[in-house]
This record gives structure tokens, sequence and C-alpha cells, in this order.
């Protein structure tokens, strides 16, 4: 009979407040420390199956149970693997597990609790010390004459050995937990933090709880004996693991509402599957972002052989594509390192490059083979296009001639098409709308030119513009108040210069008069289109400067310093601006000018921004005011 005690020697105790202040933001570790040993002692019996260096029953399952009763503090966690000898319990539990440790502890020591390590597999058993009074393992080899052992430690630091009454190959790890741990002895709590890890764990794992089994024994029994059977928690053969010939679209969406649970269908999605020169196997999923990039966050799931790792690895996965959801398992991930480390590794850095460009050939391929569905798919996907050319200059590189604009006039453009098409009337200048009701009037003056502008609505085609001027030489955009085309310019009906003089002085003296707005620069143009009476530019530039200023709160004190970069063109063409040249100068007359002149400035703004509120209010009072002159004109 087996029976042996003692101390490990290995200064274990100052291990335990590292792997709690380690542990405490992810408190459930343990669970996945636990289940996943117990995974691994399943594949490496099948292993020793497959060479023949091991028998086991041809119909024999193999599974993990993980058993709850919360009356008695206990979950235990038995799996049909490998098993161990007392001699392999004294080596794998009593010494490699500390193999390192004092490095382990010296490396550590001053880190924080913010995630410093991403991945926590190969601390292993002693996890469960964490949450556990006490600890004891049942094992028995698949050694054929092998005797089981029992194992029990109260502190993580002394044990015991002795004989057990297991009689089934494999191992059971008791755990007692701690008062301190008793959430985990929630049914619902502790269900959910084994689905959170093993969703997708390729045995099957099985979770009972005793009290509620006991609750249930007294109930009605059914005839359907489908319900006695009981169903693992997880998919032992997921989605990604799957030749992506072998899947159809309604298995891919399927996966992606189940893991996601998002049931709204996603756009389309990547799957990828790589054996060299690392393993990776994975489905990232477009979901419709609808321009919401502000407030959208994507989710992806990094895997470690089919076990869940945590979420959003920015240092695996790049940034940009945060945006979407997906799953990524790569085996040949180093785990147990920091994440300053990860940021430096090449071969983590080979990884993110191969996704990056994986997206990119999707992209691509959908623009040379699909183009109607690229452009359906364009409003929903745009932000994320736009974000990654931002953040990723590789995947710029990769998607800079798939770049399209939507146009005003609702048709796809490439940058290089519009260029080409609008060269000799924009010369080299991208005309946008970054507000289509509020530049209504300047899109109708557009159109009635046969002039084109795109569509730049999203929060983030400020900071795209932007990049796009720094990156292709030559392009300039400006926003469509933003300048006058001399496409839109009538030469034949331009006015004379001594005209344009008279009407400049008047209007900025009454103007200034009347809106105290010194600044104002007015500017008399001949336009085509003779029902426009006014409009404002504010150049590119200035608009720019005054956003900056704004996005900083007005600390940059530049928003006055391009206010006088304002310009109000009147359009000569126009019958109410020709007739005040003709009424100013008549004897009571001169009211009646100051209010066409405000309101045509009013108008104006309006179509080039909303009024304040005082100024609203003043636009209705002379509205009313010219309606009831008009109204009680002779």
């Amino acid at each position: 009979m087996i029976h042996e005690s003692g101390t490990i020697s290995v200064s274990t105790e100052n291990i335990f407040p590292i792997i709690k202040k380690w542990l405490y933001s992810e408190k459930d570790i343990f669970v996945r420390e636990l289940v996943s040993n117990s995974s691994d002692a399943i594949s490496k019996l099948k292993k020793l199956v497959s060479i023949g260096e091991a028998i086991i029953e041809k119909d024999d399952e193999y599974y993990i149970r993980v058993k709850l009763d919360k009356e008695k503090r206990i979950i235990q966690i038995t799996d049909n693997g490998i098993g161990m000898t007392s001699d392999e319990i004294k080596k794998y539990i009593n010494q490699v597990a500390f193999s390192g440790v004092k490095d382990f502890v010296e490396k550590y020591k001053d880190k924080t609790d913010e995630g410093q390590i991403i991945g926590h597999f190969g601390l292993g058993f002693y996890s469960a010390f964490m949450v556990s009074e006490k600890v004891e393992i049942d094992s028995l080899s698949y050694v054929q004459g092998s005797k089981a052992v029992k194992w029990v430690s109260e502190s993580g630091i002394e044990y015991s050995m002795e004989g057990s009454d297991k009689v089934e190959r494999g191992t059971t790890i008791t755990l007692y937990i701690s008062e301190d741990s008793k959430e985990f002895l929630d049914s619902f709590m502790l269900r959910g933090v084994l689905e959170k890890y093993f969703s997708f764990l390729p045995y099957q794992v099985f979770f009972e709880d005793v009290n509620k089994e006991e609750e249930e024994t007294d109930k009605p029994k059914s005839d359907d004996k489908s319900e006695e059977t009981p169903k693992p928690i997880n998919d032992t053969e997921p989605l990604w693991l799957k030749n992506p010939r072998d899947c159809t679209d309604e298995e891919y969406k399927e996966f992606y509402k189940k893991t996601f649970f998002d049931f709204t269908d996603p756009l389309f999605w990547i799957h990828l599957n790589v054996d060299y020169p690392f393993k990776l196997r994975g489905i990232l999923y477009f979901p419709k972002l609808r321009n919401e990039i502000d407030n959208f966050e994507g989710q992806i799931k990094l895997f470690y052989n089919q076990v869940f790792v945590a979420d959003n690895i920015k240092e695996v996965i790049p940034e940009f594509l945060m945006l979407l959801k997906g799953v990524i398992d790569c085996p040949d991930l180093p785990l147990n390192v920091s994440r300053s480390f990860l940021q430096n590794d090449g071969y983590v850095a080979r990884i993110s490059n191969h996704i990056t460009k994986k997206v990119g050939d999707k992209l691509k391929a959908l623009f040379d083979t699909e183009r109607e569905n690229y452009y359906k798919y364009w409003d929903d996907i745009n932000p994320f296009v736009k974000f990654g050319c931002i953040k990723e200059r590789k995947f710029y590189d990769r998607v800079k001639d798939i770049l399209i604009f939507k146009t005003i006039n609702n048709e796809y453009t490439t940058l290089k098409d519009y260029l080409e098409k609008y060269k000799e009337k924009h010369e080299n200048k991208v005309f946008y709308v970054s507000d289509e009701n509020q530049q209504a009037q300047y899109i109708r003056l557009f159109k009635d030119n046969e002039l084109e502008a795109v569509v730049l609505s999203s929060p983030i085609d400020n900071h795209f513009i932007q990049f796009i001027e720094m990156n292709e030489s030559g392009v300039k955009f400006q926003r469509i108040d933003s300048d006058l085309s001399e496409s839109m310019k009538d030469s034949e009906g331009k006015i004379d210069e001594q005209s344009l003089g008279e009407i400049s002085k008047k209007l900025e003296g009454l103007f200034g008069q009347n809106l105290g707005d010194e600044k104002l620069k007015i500017r008399v143009e001949p336009l085509k289109t003779k029902s426009l009476p006014g409009m404002i530019l504010l150049s590119e530039e200035s608009r720019r400067m005054i956003e900056m200023s704004k996005m900083y709160g007005g600390a940059l004190n530049i928003g006055d310093m391009y206010k006088e970069e304002e310009t109000l063109i009147l359009n000569s063409n126009n019958n109410l601006i020709k007739s005040i040249l003709e009424i100013e100068d008549k004897e009571g007359k001169k009211d009646d000018l100051k209010l066409i002149c405000e309101h045509i400035y009013d108008l104006s703004k309006m179509s080039h921004k909303p009024l304040e509120p005082e100024e609203m209010t003043k636009f209705i009072e002379r509205s009313n005011s010219l309606l009831a002159s008009f109204a009680l004109k002779d």
C-alpha cells in the first residue's frame, strides 16, 4: 500500500501571492488550467494508442466530466486520459510543476494585474490552490497492472500520498472550495466559465450539478429517453477546423450567430486555413457597421488548440481588425510571455501580417469578381477599410486601388477614375459632401453644372481625407462649399468692374454696420444658375483648422483666426441681386434694402451651416416682416 508524505522543497509560498496578483482580474483561470490538463491527458493517450504503445477498448469514448456539489463545497474534474502512477505524480506534481519557479517569481514579482501576461498555460495544476482549501488527485494509469494513487494537499506545500479506490483509467481532481471563492459553487456561473473556455474543446465536456440532479429525482420521469442522455456543453468539431470547401453559407451564418449572439447575418467572411510557416485556423466575419465606428466594438476570440485564451489580443491581431468578429486558433503562439514580448516577436508579427494580407486579398477578390456585392457592402465596411488604411500601411498598399467613393449621383468610383474623369473641371481636386441634407443647395448647384462630388459622411472621414492627401501626391480634397469651380461661372454675363466695386462697397457697408462682422468677405460672381442669389464659401484649410480647434475644446484658439476666410458670393445673374442696384438710391427703400441683404446673407448661411439660435430668431422675425410688407403692397 502506497503511503507517503512530505514537503515540496522549492519555496512555493513565494509563488502564491504572485499567482493571486496575476490572476486577480480573471480568477476563473483555474478552470481553464485544470480542464486543459485533462484534455492534454486524453491527447497523450490518443497518441500512444495511434503508435501502438497503449491499448483501449474500441468503443471507449473520451470525455471530461465536471461535477459540482454545492452542499459539500466540491468541484470535481474527471477525465479518462492517460492517468498517472505514483512515480509520475511525484515527478509531474511535486517536481516539474515547480521547475523554474524561482525564475518565474523573479520575472513576474513586479508585474501588475493589468493583463501583462497573454496566456496562462503551463502554470496548470497549482492554480487550483487559488480557490481551494484542499485539493485531491485520484489517478489510475493506462499501464496494465498499475495501482491507483491518491495525492492530497491542503496548502500546496505539504502533501500526502496513499492508495486510491479509483477503478477507471484517468484522473479526478477534487477541489474543496474556500470561503473567498464560493462564487464558483454557483451552477450557472461555473457552467458559464466552462462554456467560455471550452465551447470548442476537441473532447466532450459534460457538466453535472449534483444538487440539481437530486432535486429532479422527485419529479415524474419522462418517457422520452433522449432527455435522460446527458449532452456535452461543447462542439468538438468547430467550423474553423473544416476545409472551407466543405462549409456552406448557412453553416457560416449559424456559427456566427451562435458564437457572437448576433442575430443579424454577417456581410461576408474569410476562412483562414494555414499550415506553413505556422499553423493557423480561423474565421473572420464582416458584420454590419453602419458607419457607427465610434460606438462599435468587434470581438476576435483567440484560441490555443481549441481552448479559449482571450478576446482582442492586439499584440497578435492587427488593431483595425478589432472592428470585425471572428475566431483565430493558433497553437504555435508563444504563451506565458509578456505582451511586450509579443509586440517585438518576429514570429507573432508574421502571423499578424498574414492575417492582414488575407483580409486585403478577400476585399480585392470581391472587387474583382463580385463588384455589385462589393458596392452593396461598401456602406457597411468602408469605416473598417478606412481605419485599416490609416493604421496599417501594408493594408493600404494592398487595397488602395479598390477604395471606392459613393457619389452624389448614387454611383461608385475609385479615386483614380474620379480624377481622370474630372481632371479638366476639377484640376486634381476631389470635391466631397459631409452632410447631404445640410449641403443640399451646393449639391444641386453641382448637379446643375454637371459636376460630381463624393459623399464622405462617416466620423472617420476627416482623418481618412488627410491620410489620402499625405500618401497620394497632388491630390487635394475640398468640401463642396469651400470653392467655386470655374465651370459654375457664366463668362457671358459677367458684371463690369465698376458695378462690381459699387455692389461690394455697398454690401460690405450694410453687413458690416448691421451684423457687426467687419471681417466678412463679399465677392460678386456671375453664376450659370440664375435662381441662387447668394452662397457662403469657407476655404477647406480654414474649416479644417476651425474643426480642429473645436475638437480640442477651443484650446488652440485658431477658430477666430480663420473666420475671415468665410466669403459671401453674390450671384450677379440673379434678379434679386440686380434689383439691389436699382432700389439702393430710391427714397424710403433703405430699410427694405437692409432687410433684403440680411435675408440673403442668412439664406446663404443656412445652406452652409445651421443658424445660431439668436440668428434664427432674427431670421424668423425678418421673414414675418417681409411677408407682411408683401401682403400690404398695393
